[in-house]
């Protein structure tokens, strides 16, 4: 009876067959076995198509009972009164933190305006984009994003005995206390936050008997390994693997850690939305890495950008992803538990989707299987073929990150994953660099010009005679690399020359990222 209220309630009587499927999902849920015997057996177009239903039941619901957001969509000219749930979402504008979470207060964005204290917590995002914003959660919405993060870190990987160390960031930010509840459910916890000191101590206190899971922002998994090597750890003597989550890695950066990792795998998501909305997966890796090794394929699958995105595999039945036209990913939480609801809220990241069958098919085009990816010779790290799991059925993200996450120079953009490239293919440089930023500044001729800032580490001296030969390999390699830098370079060559600066641990720019958790990648004047 109260289910059918319920479904009454919501407009979807003709659809109340998505109540008892509901608890189905939650019971599958609660078994990996189960719910990956969904994933290998529930045809790809029918996840999709119930997920699609489920983000339409979530945006009825938020429009009938989030007052913020009634009263945002009269603001956007939808007539609210003949709105009806089938096909709702095309009827329904976008949201983003400007036009809807700065202009309505908490109460407001959340189910009938109130907040319930029982149960719920507040996360703080980092603050990258210049203010730290603040996002409530029901206790239920936490353990779906637990229970997901769980799924996919024992499918990449196993199932085995497992000591993670946490070195997220600690506190109020969401990644940190979440990933430490979700990877609970997986063996041993230690959460150390981003303390190389407690992290090495408590290596050498378990001993190199287990086997290890690292957790963290990809730069500072980096610095980790230098520090222990440092310290005299012996990597080699023990059994690891990362995950890393908080910014993008290129594939350059994947191949220097898993020197000392059996792998590493990245999850994404956005303390505006979810963490954990999707993750990287063996079959997901693999295909980015065909995409390097093959120009081709890149194209095909991503289109004519230059950049490498990272690629995910997402749970539809938990997030309906869209793709607007200006190639941004837009998404809507499509579970009831949710106490704020987002609904075709965008984080402003560029990217797009795919399905597990178009996917599939794409790459049958290259004669390539999405199984037959384990036995590519291309896609092996630098220590031999990378873990494999067979593929699951769930549909592709890829990112290429922030839109506004660029310097632009001539009309050319240029990029951070593009210097992270290019640091992390000659390891000379890569032992040297200890972070980097990039900004445009004015030479003494008052021509704009890109500039690279170059963090060293302790031991390499800021010598010019170095500095002009790393200036000089980034130049070529992002002519090589980048289309847009490449045809302005013949065009305004004085202008495209990069300024390279290096600094000392903690100076110039870098002064400030001591007191951040993400370090800064482009700097504004």
């Amino acid at each position: 009876m109260a289910n059918r209220m319920l479904a009454a309630g919501l407009g979807f009587g003709r659809n109340a067959w998505l109540l008892p499927l509901d608890l189905t999902f939650r019971t599958v849920g609660l078994r990996y076995g189960w719910l990956k015997s969904l994933f290998d057996h529930a045809p790809p177009r029918a996840l999709a198509m119930t997920g699609r239903l489920r983000a339409e039941r979530a945006a009825w619901r938020a429009v009938q009972q989030v007052p913020g957001y009634r009263a945002y969509l009269r603001t956007q000219d939808v007539r609210v009164e003949r709105l009806v749930p089938a096909g709702i979402l095309e009827k329904l504008p976008e949201t983003d933190k400007a036009s809807y979470i700065d202009r309505y207060p908490l109460e407001q964005r959340c189910i009938a305006g109130k907040i319930p204290f029982a149960g719920t917590t507040i996360d703080e995002s980092s603050g990258s984009t210049g203010t730290p914003y603040n996002w409530i959660r029901s206790e239920e919405e936490r353990h779906v994003a637990h229970r997901n993060i769980s799924f996919f870190a024992r499918y990449c990987y196993g199932g085995g005995p497992l000591v993670t160390i946490n070195a997220f960031s600690m506190g109020a930010w969401a990644t940190g206390f979440n990933m430490t509840m979700a990877l609970n459910r997986n063996g041993i916890v230690k959460s150390t936050g981003p303390d190389i000191g407690k992290i090495l101590s408590t290596m050498r206190f378990l001993g190199t008997g287990y086997r290890y899971l690292i957790l963290g922002y990809p730069p500072f998994i980096k610095h980790l390994l230098e520090e222990g090597d440092r310290a005299g750890i012996g990597w080699d003597d023990y059994t690891m693997d990362a995950l890393v989550g908080g910014e993008g890695m290129t594939e350059e950066l994947r191949d220097h850690l898993l020197h000392s990792f059996r792998s590493v795998f990245s999850g994404y998501g956005a303390t505006d939305i979810e963490i954990g909305m999707a993750g990287e997966s063996p079959a997901s890796v693999a295909v980015r890495r065909l995409a390097r090794a093959r120009p081709e394929v890149r194209r095909a699958l991503f289109g004519e950008d230059s950049r490498l995105p990272m690629v995910f595999q997402y749970n539809p039945l938990i997030h309906h992803l869209e793709v607007n036209g200006e190639r941004e990913v837009i998404c809507t939480i499509s579970r009831l538990d949710v106490l704020a609801p987002r609904i075709r809220y965008n984080v402003h990241d560029e990217g797009g989707v795919l399905d597990f069958g178009q996917m599939a098919g794409k790459l049958r085009e290259f004669g390539v299987t999405l199984a037959g990816l384990a036995g590519e010779a291309d896609l092996a790290g630098p220590r031999g073929p990378l873990p494999w799991v067979r593929p699951v059925q769930l549909p592709f993200l890829w990112i290429y990150g922030r839109r506004d996450a660029t310097i632009s120079v001539m009309g050319a953009n240029i990029y951070p994953e593009d210097i992270e490239t290019l640091i992390y293919r000659d390891p000379k440089i890569a032992a040297a660099v200890h972070s980097f930023s990039l900004s445009v500044v004015t030479d003494s001729t008052a021509t704009p010009r890109p500039c690279i800032a170059l963090e060293l580490n302790e031991g390499f001296p800021t010598e010019a005679a170095w500095s002009d030969r790393v200036t000089a390999q980034f130049q070529a390699g992002l002519e090589g690399l980048n289309l847009d830098y490449r045809s302005a370079l013949a065009e305004f060559p004085a202008a495209m020359a990069p300024i390279v600066n290096t600094y000392q641990l903690g100076e110039g720019p870098f002064r400030e990222d001591a007191g951040r958790i993400k370090q800064r990648r482009i700097v504004r004047s």
